[in-house]
């Protein structure tokens, strides 16, 4: 966890906490959705527009969109992986994130050490995707489609954070 996110997990109140459970659980599909937060958060609709773009710039939130899944839609997945140099890594970042089919971009330890999935319409498209990247970068990518999906439904609880953080009373 980088600073930005440090200071904003600890500069939070119950109510920031309150209302990361809530949309962790499900972003409300309603015309107004922040109101709904904060109907539920106890706070004005405007007061839950600050917070939710506060926690947003402080890195406490990533993103706020919908989970859709490709192959309900007929489009194609798939996880790719490369051995790519330390001193390359930002490098091969800027190449795979010019993708706007990529939907993830890491890094781990071990080998292959970068990773990224890749949605497309169909397998025919990703194939071209991973061939270009492969070639510009001149590397080999591993292409590993899921033979089978396994879907948890993750939420967090972050009501129990002011109990249980040193200092706080």
């Amino acid at each position: 966890m980088d600073n930005t996110n440090k200071h904003a997990m600890g500069c939070m109140d119950h109510i920031d906490r309150k209302i990361l459970t809530l949309i962790s659980k499900s972003f409300p599909l309603a015309e107004r959705p922040f109101l709904s937060i904060a109907e539920q958060a106890g706070i004005t609709e405007d007061e839950a527009v600050e917070r939710v773009c506060r926690l947003k710039e402080g890195g406490a939130i990533r993103r706020i969109g919908a989970v859709i899944s490709p192959r309900s839609l007929g489009w194609h997945s798939t996880l790719c992986a490369a051995e790519v140099p330390q001193e390359r890594i930002d490098e091969f970042a800027s190449l795979v994130n010019s993708y706007g089919q990529v939907t993830h971009n890491y890094v781990r330890s071990g080998h292959p050490n970068c990773w990224f999935t890749l949605i497309t319409p169909d397998k025919v498209r990703a194939d071209e995707i991973i061939r270009e990247i492969g070639q510009r970068f001149g590397t080999a990518i591993l292409d590993l489609p899921a033979r089978r999906v396994f879907k948890i439904n993750v939420s967090f609880d972050f009501s129990e954070e002011d109990e249980t953080r040193p200092g706080n009373s």
